[in-house]
């Protein structure tokens, strides 16, 4: 049950580092592609918000849903690539049931440097999300861990 919590942390502030992605690689994209990215147009989507509320609501669904899927990631084998689950993530999403759902279009039918965007920024997620999870576990297993504290509170440490 501990991995699936470090792994929710880790989605969390890895989503960080991929919204920090998408932001700088935005800003490289054709003008004309340049629209909203597509956790902006999935909110707008389901959620009735007002346009000057749409950004904070981007934002925290954005991170809600990076922590949900570290959290699946925490409850897969140790074994499984971060460089890989975060790639497959945007496959399920945005080829699967994003357009299933009548959400958004399949990533099939937009631009295709968004689409480049948007695989750059899963690579950076997943990278992150399993080197978050690790550290935690270390954390957990050294640093946050039973040691010389408890033995000085139990006086065997002077």
């Amino acid at each position: 049950m501990s991995r699936v919590v470090y792994g929710a942390i880790a989605g969390l502030c890895a989503t960080m580092a991929m919204t920090a992605t998408m932001r700088a690689l935005h800003s490289t994209l054709h003008h004309q592609d340049r629209y909203p990215l597509p956790p902006r147009e999935i909110t707008e989507t389901l959620l009735p918000v007002s346009q000057r509320s749409a950004a904070l609501a981007t934002i925290i669904s954005h991170f809600a849903y990076g922590a949900a899927a570290g959290a699946i990631f925490g409850a897969l084998p140790r074994s499984t690539s971060g460089l890989v689950f975060g790639p497959s993530v945007w496959l399920a999403s945005y080829l699967g049931w994003i357009p299933g759902a009548a959400i958004l279009k399949p990533a099939t039918q937009h631009p295709h440097q968004r689409n480049a965007l948007m695989m750059a920024a899963h690579l950076v997620w997943g990278g992150c999300l399993a080197w978050g999870i690790r550290e935690l576990e270390a954390s957990a297993a050294s640093a946050f861990s039973s040691g010389p504290l408890k033995d000085r509170q139990e006086g065997r440490l002077q």
